[in-house]
C-alpha cells in the first residue's frame, strides 16, 4: 500500500489529541501542505533504499514525504509525546514496519545514529538551525549531503561567499564541510501556526575528501570565532588575543600564512582560516 501524508486538518487534530501546543521555545512551526514536503524530498534528491535522518520530525508531515519514496528514516525528536506517537501515525499512513526508527532526543546531544544515514533532511528549528546542522556534520561523517528548511537569515549566512555583509563564523564552519547553496523558498502560509519569519531551503554536500582532522578543525574555528568577535578590525588586531598576544605576533603568522595582516575576517575563505591556523600551530603561538 503506498504512503499517504498528513493533511492541514489531520495535523490539527492530531495536535489536539496530543495536547501540543507549537512552542517558540522549541521553535515548532509544523509544515501543512503536502506540496511544499514533497518539493523539499525532491530538491534532496531522497531514493529509494537511502537512509535519511530528520531532526524535529513533529506530527511526521515531512518524515512521511521521505518515506513515501522508498528510503528509511531515523527520526530525532526532542518531544517525548511527539516521538511516541511518530511510529503509529506512519503505520496508519502506509509505512512498511522497520522503515522508520525514532529516537527520543536532544539533536545536539545526539552521538549515534542507527543505520549511519547518508542524508539529512530536515525543517530545522529557527533557535538551534546551525548549532545542530555543525554538530550532526562533525558527528556523523556517513553524512554526503542534505536539504534543510531554515529561516531565511540563516540559510542566507550559511550559503553565503567571502566578502558579502551577511558572510560570518557560520558561513565558513559550514564551508569547512563542503559547498552549500540556496536552493528555494518557502512561502509562510505553509506552515502552523504562521511564522513571522520567511524560510529558504539550503542545500550541501560534503567534501569527497575531508579537510582536516578534528583537532585542525577545532584549531581552525578559535580562529574564525576570534576574526568575527570584532569583524571591523584587521586580522593583526582582531586575532592578536589568540596568536601570541601582540599584533606584531599576530602579523607574523599571517604573513606565515599568506594572508594580509590588514585584511579582515569577511574577505577570507575557509581555507584561509586553516592556512592560518596551521601556520599558528607550527609558530607555536
Amino acid at each position: 500500500m503506498p504512503v499517504s501524508l498528513l493533511g492541514a486538518a489531520e495535523i490539527r487534530a492530531l495536535a489536539a489529541e496530543l495536547d501540543v501546543t507549537p512552542t517558540k521555545r522549541l521553535g515548532q512551526n509544523f509544515v501543512v501542505d503536502a506540496n511544499t514536503v514533497r518539493k523539499i524530498v525532491h530538491v534532496a534528491g531522497v531514493q529509494a533504499g537511502e537512509r535519511v535522518v530528520e531532526v524535529g520530525p513533529g506530527l511526521g508531515s515531512l518524515t512521511l514525504a521521505i518515506l513515501e519514496t522508498g528510503a528509511a528514516v531515523t527520526a530525532v525528536e526532542i518531544d517525548h509525546r511527539l516521538a511516541e506517537r511518530l511510529p503509529s501515525t506512519a503505520a496508519a499512513h502506509g509505512v512498511a514496519g522497520g522503515a522508520l526508527t525514532v529516537v527520543d532526543a536532544d539533536a545536539l546531544r545526539v552521538a549515534e545514529l542507527p543505520g549511519d544515514p547518508t542524508v539529512l533532511v530536515a525543517n530545522l528549528p529557527y533557535n538551534v538551525s546551525v548549532p545542530v546542522l555543525l554538530h550532526f556534520l562533525e558527528t556523523f561523517g556517513s553524512l554526503q549531503r542534505g536539504v534543510v528548511m531554515v529561516q531565511a537569515e540563516v540559510g542566507e549566512r550559511l550559503a553565503a561567499a567571502p566578502g558579502s555583509k551577511i558572510y560570518g563564523a557560520p558561513s565558513v564552519k559550514a564551508a569547512w564541510y563542503g559547498p552549500w547553496r540556496l536552493a528555494g523558498t518557502v512561502s509562510r502560509q505553509v506552515f502552523w501556526p504562521v511564522p513571522n519569519v520567511d524560510s529558504v531551503l539550503v542545500a550541501f554536500e560534503r567534501d569527497a575528501v575531508a579537510r582536516g582532522d578534528d583537532d585542525e578543525r577545532r584549531r581552525t574555528f578559535r580562529v574564525v570565532d576570534a576574526a568575527f568577535q570584532q569583524r571591523r578590525k584587521m586580522l593583526r588586531q582582531g586575532l592578536s588575543g589568540l596568536l601570541g598576544g601582540s599584533a606584531a605576533t599576530a602579523s607574523a603568522v599571517l604573513e606565515a600564512a599568506g594572508v594580509a595582516p590588514t585584511a579582515r575576517g569577511e574577505e577570507l575563505d575557509v581555507s584561509d582560516f586553516q592556512r592560518i591556523a596551521r601556520a599558528a600551530d607550527t609558530l607555536g603561538t
